[in-house]
């Protein structure tokens, strides 16, 4: 499984920007003006993992496969999006199956960088994108609904479905995101959301673009929209879009080096992933062969078949045992067979938890 992350906000708040910097490439146009993006930008980026490095010189593999998320940057939103303003909503089909939404907030002021209402104000901003997804939900449910009614009168089975939603379209039409939707876990709402994805369920992650003075200051923008996200049980990045671009193109060193001098201790790419894990409670186990070295992402609390079906189906259905070894103890005795000898290789069963960083071989029989 891999990590997904639909980029949402007003038009020139910065998310083009923002995608070519975390994509480390200039696909989506930038420019000081509103909808300059009109075609949604994809990017699969390798998810930034120091551990392969060292785990490939050990084992002296040949190469490394990191994890991968995909970026999906659409058109900016304003207010109306719903009834056709701007460029409107037709956008958001190709973020409905992301995982986490990442939204983007201007929080920096700028004479020479319009604003699609004419001022800076961070919350107004939030509300007016928020109001905007909840409303393409709304309609999203309106279309489930006249589906299912037209199918209740020949089988009566699913007036269930027709019930619970209609509930929820109520509930948004009160201007309530989805995710607080509370018969949020019945067998009939858990189809339901799987069969029509809404926008509103999804994890937010707050990203505040802030100027070169707001890198090292939270300013009263920035505090707004954490007390916001605080109030939703949401994460924030705090993210300097015209200081991201700046990395493009320079090496490792050169990068680190940059981001030091302005005490940032890790590059927007960084902060994004390493957040979006958190958010969706993710981690990565590793993988370790003279062929290759590779991370493979999975849900917190996955047992270990569960763990080797994102290997291959087999792996799972055929799960025998696993053996693991903690990252930390492979690097530091240098490999598999000083960790043997040492007794800190696991021989794990069905019940075992993985957990970050694991290094494991599957055992299997099909």
């Amino acid at each position: 499984m891999g990590l997904s992350i639909g980029i949402v906000g007003l038009p020139n708040v910065g998310k083009s920007t923002i995608f070519n910097a975390l994509t480390r490439a200039q696909n989506a146009e930038s420019a000081n003006y509103p909808f300059c993006t009109i075609e949604p930008n994809k990017a699969v980026v390798p998810v930034p993992d120091p551990r392969l490095q060292k785990l490939m010189e050990i084992a002296k593999s040949q190469k490394v496969i990191h994890a991968t998320v995909d970026f999906v940057d659409i058109a900016g939103l304003v207010k109306g999006a719903s009834k056709g303003e701007g460029l409107g909503n037709k956008f958001l089909s190709n973020i409905r199956e992301a995982d986490a939404l990442l939204h983007v907030v201007r929080c920096f002021a700028d004479e020479n960088v319009v604003h699609v209402d004419g001022s800076v104000d961070p919350v107004r901003d939030v509300g007016v994108i928020e109001t905007e997804l909840i409303l393409a939900d709304y309609q999203a449910v309106e279309a489930r609904i006249a589906r299912l009614s037209k199918q209740v009168r020949g089988d009566k089975s699913i007036q269930g479905a027709v019930d619970i939603a209609q509930q929820l379209m109520d509930h948004l039409g009160k201007g309530r995101m989805a995710v607080e939707f509370e018969d949020h876990k019945s067998d009939a709402a858990i189809l339901l959301f799987r069969e029509c994805p809404l926008l509103t369920d999804k994890k937010m992650i707050y990203c505040c673009n802030v100027d070169e003075a707001g890198v090292k200051t939270d300013t009263a923008a920035v505090r707004d929209i954490m007390a916001h996200a605080a109030s939703r049980g949401c994460d924030v990045v705090k993210i300097c879009a015209r200081m991201e671009e700046d990395l493009n193109g320079m090496t490792d060193a050169e990068r680190e080096e940059f981001l030091k001098e302005y005490g940032v201790p890790e590059s927007g790419l960084d902060q994004i992933v390493h957040t979006g894990y958190h958010t969706l409670g993710l981690i990565s186990y590793l993988t370790c062969g003279p062929k290759e070295v590779r991370a493979w992402t999975i849900r917190r609390g996955w047992k270990a078949p569960q763990a080797a079906g994102v290997i291959h189906t087999d792996f799972e259905r055929g799960f025998i045992r696993a053996q693991v070894i903690a990252y930390k103890d492979f690097i530091e005795l240098g490999g598999e067979a000083a960790c043997r000898a040492k007794g800190l290789l696991r021989v794990e069963g069905k019940d075992y938890e993985v957990q970050d960083g694991d290094v494991i071989e599957f055992l299997f029989n099909v």
